[in-house]
């Protein structure tokens, strides 16, 4: 078998994107030996390959820093409107290659570190993700962050600075069910980061806890705790633009006299130690993905991001002048033209409070005017229909935390439900459904009405999504104010996930019809004459098994398993989670394991099935999932019956960088979850991207997808929404097709009887039970309908030109699903300013 082409030897081989000038190589080496010279300490004379990665690092920095001061200054002289994007989570996984790639530096810095004898792939391999998201949410999020850079918007990313971010999966030998997926510490800045840049100078206080006092002055919030936020900047570098934003992440200090002074009696040591309570609050990513957890802990990040965020937001609106900290705008009436808070889901909800805070209280606007420039500034992003994900924090909580922020919601709910009643005379159901405070047991304050109230414009993130934002989750806001709701289907950058992660298929492309693609996708609709090109579909399938060779070497080489390269690599990557329906997936390999057994002589199309994601650590269920995943792996890798024709990979740790390296090679990829479920998926545009044909249900992006595309070339099975509504007004009944669907009920027995795991046989009964009683994701009802699509997809498969012919279709069709198109959308129809492809001249360029 022919040995892999690494990404280098591909570069070196075909570089149409422009050789390396030899001046930059030579400033480049110099550059890496001088940063080399200092990172080394006098008594050690031999680096380390970590010492090679920082020089490297610091090398491609240099050539950020003078870009980003004079990106800060062109803002500060034209006074744009300015658009901060506020997320819990921002998962940027590595930063090194990203950077090369968007300053053009990756072609000089590969022939640099190529002539001082090292490996620019090995260096790129040393440095940790920044993993500080869950999934979907904190990846968008930095897809948007690259797209509003290349498009030239003066936006700023304002986030947590997590020193844990999402842990660590490690897989071991189950002897206990819960300990199967383990998780690891993710102490990513172990070794530092060179990417950030510490900024002590504008350092703010944030408060917790105290009471409200109301005055003849106005209302005092008295005796607080206060909590320091120290921000810390990363370059944000457009594509090709000499655009550098920036991304602020909040840290919490404690301050210094943090609670010396209730330790009078001497405790000193312990008044200390103590500090740490505050500094918690950055500690550590909460693990949930559409699942809300209600500790004061999250409030208190939740607060903090948003307190420290608005007193930023608002120094930059007075004082507008680079480097100036005087304020030069008093006024608040033009807040609104200066100023877009986009709300990442509920997660920021707190702005809305927290600036009205700010504008009543601190800066004596009068309510009603208050009000007004709050709605005119906020917008705010659903992320998901699922109730369990939506955020209802307990009254009594925030009483403690933000006694200011209760009143204030209190006050804001009142005149909302005065405007209701008013509108709707005598409808207290509606009242009631309406409310942001919800009665019951506990009450809680409805964090997603909030936003809904609070802000100007509300919108889904898929089409389908969207129009279920409107007529079920917000039915009764909808009806309030329709002209609130949009839409923006999200999209994914083409840098990080085309032209970084796939550089054989960006240069097949480029070849093609040139670089404009990669800063506006739907150019790749010129792709659509070559579909039926013989030379051109054998360079794509070229591509596609080398991609798929260089993975298979990877895995042999992590996981010690050897698999066969030409079988079909089909993937299933995303958070483990029920709706997702993994389960699906698995009921479909235990299938094809039992018609190989039965029928071995027969012709079966090879499959690798690889499977990754991380469970919530304390969602039983999820890690259930993995352990059946595993543990089905187990039986059919050894039964040398089935040979190399149906292969089970659990894939480890999945995160950023191992995406980066799976998605190229996927020939299917799954996207399986009920209609309904999924707001939109992004990874199902990463792999139609990237040349794999989806195998899914009618939801989520996948409708767009299949409507870009053409569903002929799409798998499309199941049921649609109206379906499983139906059902759920009959009553899903999960027995009646366990009774009729032989293939099924074998299945489902033999995970049941413990046939995938002999040592513990009730290992799985939680799973059969849930199946069999209360799937609420109804995984029987689209069984039969998915075996029979996946026939389709082996049929497919034995005719490659065919199967490449559609690949090619999909790839040219998936230009809607950019991160540029979608933050076109949100500037124009939310934001109100207009993307600019105005080059701002490289720092060795005098300024006009």
């Amino acid at each position: 078998m022919a040995k892999p082409l690494t990404d280098s030897e591909k570069r070196k081989q075909i570089s149409v994107r422009g050789l390396a000038g030899l001046g930059d190589v030579a400033e480049v080496r110099k550059s890496f030996n001088r940063h080399l010279h200092f990172t080394l300490v006098k008594d050690r004379n031999v680096a380390t390959p970590r010492d090679y990665f920082f020089a490297l690092a610091h090398t491609v920095r240099d050539h950020l820093v003078g870009r980003w001061i004079r990106t800060q200054q062109h803002y500060y002289e034209r006074d744009p409107k300015r658009i901060y994007y506020l997320s819990l989570e921002f998962y940027m996984g590595r930063t090194l290659q990203n950077t090369m790639v968007n300053l053009g530096l990756q072609n000089a810095c590969d022939e640099a570190i190529y002539q001082l004898g090292l490996d620019l792939e090995e260096l790129e391999e040393i440095e940790e993700d920044a993993g500080l998201g869950n999934g979907g949410l904190g990846r968008l999020a930095a897809c948007f962050l690259d797209s509003m850079a290349t498009l030239g918007l003066a936006a700023y990313g304002y986030g947590i600075r997590y020193e844990f971010g999402i842990f660590n999966q490690k897989i071991v030998n189950g002897w206990q069910l819960a300990s199967f997926q383990v998780e690891e510490a993710d102490d990513w800045l172990r070794y530092g980061n060179p990417w950030e840049k510490a900024r002590p100078e504008y350092m703010l206080p944030v408060h917790f806890y105290g009471r409200v006092e109301h005055t003849p002055d106005g209302v005092k919030w008295l005796d607080t705790q206060v909590v320091l936020a120290m921000p810390y900047d990363t370059p944000v570098p457009g594509y090709k633009n000499n655009t550098v934003n920036t991304m602020r992440l909040w840290s919490a200090k404690a301050p210094n006299d943090f609670k010396l002074q209730d330790f009078n009696v001497g405790d000193y040591i312990e008044a200390v130690l103590d500090r740490n309570l505050a500094e918690n609050i950055s500690r550590v990513l909460y693990p949930n993905d559409n699942f809300f957890e209600g500790k004061e802990l999250r409030l208190k990040q939740e607060y903090f991001v948003v307190a420290a965020t608005l007193q930023d937001i608002i120094r930059r609106f007075k004082s507008s002048k680079f480097g100036c900290r005087d304020p030069v705008r008093t006024c608040f009436e033009t807040f609104p033209d200066k100023v877009a808070i986009q709300l990442n889901d509920t997660h920021p909800a707190l702005s809305i409070p927290e600036l009205m805070r700010i504008l009543v209280d601190v800066e004596k606007v009068d309510w009603d005017k208050a009000w007004e420039i709050t709605k005119k500034t906020c917008a705010y992003t659903n992320h998901t229909v699922l109730p369990e994900a939506l955020e209802r924090w307990p009254v009594s909580m925030f009483e403690k935390l933000l006694p200011r922020h209760l009143e204030i919601i209190y006050a804001i709910n009142q005149r909302h439900l005065d405007h209701v009643a008013a509108l709707f005379p005598g409808d207290v159901d509606r009242l009631r459904r309406m409310s942001v405070i919800e009665e019951g047991d506990c009450k809680r304050i409805n964090m997603a009405h909030l936003c809904v109230i609070g802000s100007h414009a509300v919108n889904g993130v898929a089409r389908i999504h969207s129009e279920i934002v409107k007529q079920s989750v917000f039915k009764d806001f909808y009806e309030l104010e329709p002209e609130k709701f949009q839409n923006k289907t999200n999209g994914i950058t083409p840098r990080r996930w085309l032209l970084l992660c796939n550089p054989g298929l960006a240069d097949t492309i480029v070849e093609k019809i040139g670089e404009e693609f990669l800063t506006d996708l739907s150019q790749l609709k010129k792709l659509l004459p070559l579909v039926s090109d013989e030379v051109f579909i054998r360079d794509v399938a070229k591509v596609k098994q080398e991609n798929k060779l260089k993975f298979s070497a990877f895995l042999e080489k992590e996981y010690k398993v050897k698999i066969n390269p030409s079988s079909m690599f089909d993937v299933h990557v995303k958070r483990i989670h029920e709706y997702k329906r993994q389960l699906l997936n698995c009921l479909h390999v235990v299938t094809l394991y039992n018609r190989i057994k039965r029928d071995p002589a027969k012709a079966f199309v090879p499959r690798t099935v690889m499977i990754g994601g991380k469970a919530a650590p304390g969602y039983h269920m999820a890690k259930l999932i993995i352990k059946l995943v595993t543990s089905i792996g187990d039986v059919v890798n050894h039964d040398p019956v089935v040979g190399d024709r149906l292969k089970v990979i659990f894939l480890e740790n999945y995160r950023v960088s191992l995406a980066e390296k799976v998605i190229p090679a996927a020939d299917l990829s799954q996207q399986i979850s009920t209609a309904g479920t999924e707001a939109s998926g992004t990874g199902n545009m990463k792999f139609m991207l990237n040349g794999a044909l989806t195998i899914g249900t009618m939801d989520g992006a996948n409708v767009e997808m299949a409507e870009e595309a053409g569903a002929e070339n799409l798998f499309i099975f199941g049921l649609r929404v109206e379906d499983v509504e139906a059902l759920d007004r009959k009553g899903y009944n999960a027995r009646e097709y366990y009774d009729h669907l032989p293939e099924l009920k074998q299945a489902v027995d033999q995970i049941s009887s413990g046939f995938f795991s002999p040592k513990e046989p009730d290992c799985f009964k939680d799973i059969v039970n849930m199946l069999m009683h209360h799937d609420r994701f109804k995984v029987f009802a689209d069984y039969e309908a998915y075996m029979q699509c996946q026939a389709q997809v082996d049929q497919l498969y034995r005719n490659p030109k065919e199967w490449t012919k559609k690949v090619i279709r999909n790839i040219a069709c998936s230009g809607k699903f950019s991160s540029d198109r979608t933050i076109t959308e949100y500037a124009r129809e939310i934001w109100g300013v207009e993307p600019s492809d105005l080059q701002i001249p490289p720092p060795n360029i005098p300024r006009d």
